[in-house]
C-alpha cells in the first residue's frame, strides 16, 4: 500500500488549495479513504472521509462547508479541495486508509503535504 500526497503550499487566509493523494498497491475502488491533519504541537485530527463508491462523504465540523473531498477511482486518486482557508487550517495533511473512528490508530498513511495559511 502506497499513498502519496501533493498540492500543499503557502496561501493567504481566504485562499484555496487542492490536495491530491495518489494511491497504489491495492484496489483503490474497494476502500474508504480519509484525510487527517496534524497541526504543530497537536495530535492527529480527522478531517473528512469518503466511501469506496465516492458518493457518501463526511466532514469534521471545523471544515464543513469549506472543504470538499472527492475521488477518481479510475485514476486511483483522492482529492481535497480547501476553500476559504483559515490560519487554524495550517497543518500537515495526510491521506489514510484503515483508521480508527477517533483516529486512535491509522494502518496506512502517506508522508503528508504541508498546508500553511498565513498573511
Amino acid at each position: 500500500v502506497k499513498l502519496v500526497e501533493s498540492g500543499g503550499g503557502l496561501v493567504q487566509p481566504g485562499g484555496s488549495l487542492r490536495l491530491s493523494c495518489a494511491a497504489s498497491g491495492f484496489r483503490f475502488s474497494d476502500y474508504s479513504i480519509c484525510w487527517v491533519r496534524q497541526a504543530p504541537g497537536k495530535g492527529l485530527e480527522w478531517v473528512s472521509s469518503i466511501k469506496a463508491e465516492g458518493r457518501r462523504t463526511k466532514y469534521s465540523d471545523s471544515v464543513k462547508g469549506r472543504f470538499t473531498i472527492s475521488r477518481d477511482n479510475a485514476k486511483n486518486t483522492l482529492y481535497l479541495q480547501l476553500n476559504n482557508l483559515k490560519i487554524e487550517d495550517t497543518a500537515m495533511y495526510y491521506c489514510a486508509r484503515d483508521w480508527g473512528e477517533a483516529v486512535e490508530y491509522i494502518i496506512y498513511r502517506g508522508q503528508g503535504t504541508q498546508v500553511t495559511v498565513s498573511s
